[in-house]
C-alpha cells in the first residue's frame, strides 16, 4: 500500500497529460509506461521490506561489531575498502559513467569515484569517533569544491562543473544509503557520547562531497571533447524484449552491488559478528527482498520511465515555457514520494531522533526542497545560465544555517541531499530536463544546462530541512517563554504551601 501511494502520483500525472493535446504519446509508450509503473511499485515494496529486515540491520551490525574491536586502523581501513568497492559497483554511477564517456574516460571516472567516497566515508567515521562538528568539516570541505570550481571556470572546462555536482548525486543511491546510515547509527552507538544520535547522521554527507572533489580533479586534468551525445530514448516496438533484455542487464549490475556487500558482512561474521542462524536467515530474506525489487524498480524505471520523462520535457517545452516550469515543480514533489531510499531514511530519522522529526514533515520538506528545485531547473534550461548562480547561493544558505539550527537537523538535512537524488531522479527528471533542452537550446546545450538537475535536487533539502529545524528552535523558545509567563502571572494565593 505503501508502494502504490507513493507511486501513484506521478503515474496518474503522465496520464492526465496523455489524455490532452499537450503531450503526444502513441499506444505503445503508454503500454510501456503502465508496464514501468506497475514495476516500480512492485520494486518499491520489495525494496523497502528487504531494506528493513536486512540492509539497514546489516549496516548496524556490521557498524558496532567494527568498533567494539577497539582498533581504530582496522575501522578505518575496512570503512575505507567497504566504501570503495559498494560506490564502483553501484548500478546508478554505472550508467553514469556510460553517460559521459565521450567526455571522460568511464572506467577512471567510477574508480576515482570510489577512491573518494572510500576517503569521505574514513572522514565520516572519524568524524564520530573524535567527536567533530559535521558544519566545521562541510565547510571546510566546500570552500575547496568552490576553488576546485573556480579552476575549471578559469582553464575553460565550466562545461564539467554540473556533471561534477551531478555525480555527488548520483553516487549515493538505493543499495549503498541505508547500509551506510546504518553504519553509522552503528558505530555512533558504540563509541559515541551524549551526542550518538546527532553524531550518526552525516555518513551520506560527507560521501556525497567525494565524489564531486573526483571529477573536478579528473576535469582539471581531462583533455576530452567537451560534447555530449543524447542517448537513444526511443520505445522499443518490441516491449517484452525491452524489459528482459534491460531485467538481464539490471540482474548482473545490482548482483555484482549487493553481493559486495553480502561477502564483506559474512566475512565480519566469521571474524567477529558471530549471529545467530535465524538473525542470518532472517538477513537473507531480506537481501532477497531487496535485490528482487530494485531488479523490478529499475528495470521499469529504465525501459517505462525514461523515455517518456525525455518526451515530456520536450514536447511540454514547444507548448508552453511557464507550464514546463510548473511541470518540473509538480513532478519534483511527486517524485520523492517514489524514491525508495527516502522512506527509509525517513523511518530511521524518526527513530533515531526519538520522533522529534517526524516521517510527515520529513517528507513535505523534501517534497517543497525538490519541487523548487526543479522549477528553478527548468528556468535555467529556458534562460541559458551557468548552474553556478544557483550552487554558489544555494551551498552558502545551507551552510550558514548550519551555524543556526542544532546539528542533528544539520546532519540529517545534508544525508537528505544525497538520498533525494535517487534513481528516479536520474531516471525521469534527468530525461525529462535532457528533453526540455535538446527543444529549446539543442542537444550542443545538454551538457551545460540540463545536467546540473541532480545537483539541485541534491541541494534543495540542505535549506527546506535545515529551515525546519529552524523553525522548531523558534516554536520552542514561544513556548518556553509563554510557560515562564504563565508562572509570573499566576496567582500566588493559588500555591500551596506544605511546610
Amino acid at each position: 500500500m505503501e508502494a502504490l501511494v507513493s507511486a501513484l502520483p506521478i503515474t496518474a500525472i503522465v496520464y492526465v497529460l496523455a489524455l490532452t493535446p499537450l503531450v503526444n504519446l502513441s499506444q505503445t509508450e503508454l503500454i510501456t509506461f503502465t508496464v514501468g509503473a506497475v514495476l516500480l511499485v512492485v520494486g518499491i515494496g520489495l525494496f523497502n521490506l528487504g531494506a528493513d529486515i536486512a540492509m539497514t540491520p546489516m549496516g548496524s551490525h556490521v557498524g558496532s561489531g567494527l568498533s567494539r574491536q577497539k582498533n581504530l586502523g582496522i575501522l578505518m581501513g575496512v570503512c575505507f575498502v567497504l566504501g570503495m568497492l559498494i560506490t564502483i559497483a553501484e548500478p546508478d554511477l554505472q550508467v553514469l559513467a556510460n553517460q559521459v564517456s565521450a567526455v571522460m574516460n568511464g572506467t577512471v571516472l567510477i574508480y576515482a569515484v570510489g577512491l573518494g567516497v572510500g576517503a569521505f566515508l574514513v572522514i565520516a567515521i572519524a568524524k564520530i569517533v573524535f567527536r567533530k562538528s559535521l558544519s566545521q568539516i562541510l565547510m571546510l570541505f566546500y570552500m575547496l569544491l568552490f576553488a576546485l570550481a573556480l579552476l575549471l571556470v578559469v582553464n575553460d572546462k565550466e562545461l564539467l562543473l554540473p556533471m561534477a555536482f551531478d555525480s555527488g548525486g548520483v553516487t549515493t543511491g538505493p543499495i549503498t544509503v541505508p547500509f551506510i546510515m546504518a553504519l553509522g547509527v552503528g558505530i555512533s552507538a558504540v563509541l559515541g557520547d551524549r551526542r550518538s544520535k546527532e553524531n550518526s547522521f552525516g555518513l551520506v554527507a560527507l560521501c556525497s562531497v567525494g565524489p564531486i572533489l573526483a571529477v573536478m580533479v579528473l576535469g582539471l586534468f581531462s583533455a576530452g571533447d567537451l560534447t555530449y551525445q543524447v542517448p537513444d530514448y526511443n520505445v522499443s516496438n518490441d516491449v517484452a524484449g525491452a524489459f528482459a533484455h534491460t531485467a538481464l542487464h539490471t540482474c548482473r549490475e545490482v548482483a555484482v552491488a549487493l553481493g559486495l556487500i553480502v561477502v564483506f558482512f559474512l566475512i565480519c561474521q566469521v571474524i567477529f559478528l558471530k549471529l545467530s542462524k535465524r538473525q542470518l536467515a532472517r538477513i537473507a530474506l531480506g537481501v532477497a527482498f531487496t535485490f528482487v525489487g530494485l531488479v523490478i524498480f529499475l528495470t521499469g524505471v529504465n525501459v517505462g520511465f525514461m523515455p517518456i520523462g525525455y518526451k515530456l520535457g520536450f514536447e511540454l517545452s514547444q507548448v508552453s515555457q511557464p507550464l514546463l516550469v510548473g511541470f518540473g515543480l509538480v513532478a519534483g514533489v511527486l517524485v520523492v514520494l517514489a524514491e525508495p531510499a527516502i522512506h527509509v531514511l525517513n523511518a530511521q530519522v524518526e527513530e533515531v531522533t526519538g520522533g522529534l522529526v517526524t516521517k510527515k514533515s520529513m517528507l513535505i520538506g523534501l517534497c517543497i526542497g525538490v519541487g523548487a528545485a526543479l522549477a528553478l531547473s527548468m528556468i535555467r534550461i529556458i534562460f541559458n545560465f551557468s548552474l553556478v548562480y544557483y550552487v554558489i547561493p544555494g551551498y552558502f544558505i545551507s551552510l550558514a544555517l548550519s551555524l543556526f539550527v542544532p546539528p542533528v537537523y544539520t546532519g540529517i538535512a545534508f544525508d537528505s541531499g544525497g538520498v533525494a537524488s535517487g534513481p528516479m531522479t536520474s531516471g525521469f527528471i534527468l530525461p525529462f530536463a535532457i528533453g526540455a533542452c535538446v527543444s529549446l537550446q539543442g542537444a550542443e546545450a545538454v551538457l551545460a544546462d540540463a545536467f546540473g538537475v541532480v545537483a539541485l535536487v541534491a541541494m534543495a533539502p540542505l535549506i527546506t530541512i535545515q529551515l525546519l529545524g529552524f523553525q522548531g528552535i523558534l516554536a520552542e523558545k514561544r513556548n518556553e517563554r509563554r510557560a515562564m509567563k504563565r508562572i509570573l502571572d499566576a496567582d500566588d494565593q493559588q500555591i500551596i504551601n506544605f511546610m
